[in-house]
């Protein structure tokens, strides 16, 4: 086996030292797309297929073929050791992977849509996090019309209120899940409080992630991507306990020293009025009732972003989420069917009615 590199680097080595000198027209060359090694993830065992060189070149529809021939005559069979021309799970065959083709066709490739268009509300509440780290990961190269680098800036980050809202849905998740923990330990049911408490770990790892204007990636890497957030070695130690004790006060005193280290640092960001960091019994919110389960009222943390969405539409929805927030949305949903484009329908006509 030739000596590891990191996939961008073997990307960006390979588009100086044998791809550009081919294309005389121009051209942004970067890789970005699907692949741990966009992300920066890649380790040896990512090797294991489909690996090799590779890149996308964005010209002109005028000149994809001729660029496509230019690139084809200069490419090695190998490079640094790694064969040009490796297995495509797409086409099915073996190829090289310098793909030409057009900026505006491979955005739509990714997305379903061009945001150049606008980016409407139902439109960043649809699309999935992994395909805007599809487009905003990755390296360029070289970007001459500067384009590419316009689409990643633009999609760098949520709008205020969409960003609002979906964190005023994740305190949503997060105060509905948290009373749980004490009623499934008073029920006996230990594995439904494992459930829970797991559920919990990953609801307060969303939410370090868009506190920190970060999106998150697919699950094979979204532990990874966590530990590269700052408030990951604060939190870790107290998610290691709640999810190896097997005592059930232990575990709900450790969420809520989470729920309350992520509620005051909710706090100093300074986007919505701040919220008070109560920790008292549950209150059910029907016929009084109180229940001695310990949480954080997350619902203070709803009401004060809701109260900062300027869009009257939005802040009236109910907070259930964006997809990302709403399903557990693999590879297959996200990249080959129409569901992130028909739930972009569904949010348009809920925020009209």
């Amino acid at each position: 086996m030739p000596t590891f590199i990191p996939g961008l680097d073997l990307a960006r080595k390979f588009y100086a030292e044998v791809v550009e000198s081919a294309i005389d027209v121009p051209h942004a060359a970067c890789l970005l797309g699907e692949g741990s090694e966009v992300l920066g993830y890649d380790q040896p065992r990512s090797t294991d297929h489909a690996w090799g060189p590779r890149l996308q070149i964005f010209v002109d529809a005028a000149e994809v073929s001729s660029v496509e021939q230019a690139v084809d005559r200069v490419l090695p069979s190998t490079f640094m050791g790694w064969p040009v021309r490796f297995y495509s799970w797409q086409s099915k065959s073996v190829r090289h992977h310098v793909d030409v083709t057009t900026l505006d066709g491979w955005v739509r490739s990714q997305l379903g849509f061009d945001p150049r268009a606008g980016m409407s509300t139902e439109r960043w509440l649809a699309v999935s996090q992994q395909n805007l780290l599809q487009v905003t990961s990755g390296a360029v190269f070289r970007d001459d019309s500067g384009q590419l680098t316009a689409i990643r800036k633009q999609l760098a980050w949520y709008p205020s209120d969409v960003w609002l809202w979906m964190m005023a849905s994740q305190w949503h998740l997060i105060g509905n899940s948290a009373p749980l923990i004490g009623r499934t330990a008073e029920a006996s049911d230990l594995l439904g409080s494992a459930l829970i408490v797991s559920r919990m770990v990953r609801l307060a790892m969303e939410l370090g992630f868009l506190q920190e204007r970060m999106y998150w990636p697919y699950p094979k890497w979204f532990g990874t991507a966590f530990t590269r957030l700052g408030i990951a070695s604060t939190l870790a130690p107290l998610f290691d306990e709640i999810l190896t004790t097997s005592d059930h006060r232990t575990r709900a005193d450790a969420v809520v020293g989470v729920t309350q280290i992520l509620g005051e640092r909710h706090n100093r960001l300074g986007l919505a009025a701040p919220a008070e960091v109560i920790i008292g019994d549950f209150q059910v919110g029907i016929n009084g009732a109180v229940r001695p389960y310990r949480v954080l009222d997350a619902g203070k943390f709803v009401e004060a972003c809701k109260a900062s969405i300027q869009d009257d539409r939005l802040r009236e929805l109910v907070t259930v989420g964006s997809i990302d927030q709403l399903t557990h949305g693999d590879d297959a949903l996200i990249n080959f069917t129409t569901w992130p484009h028909e739930l972009a329908s569904v949010y348009g006509r809920l925020l009209l009615s």
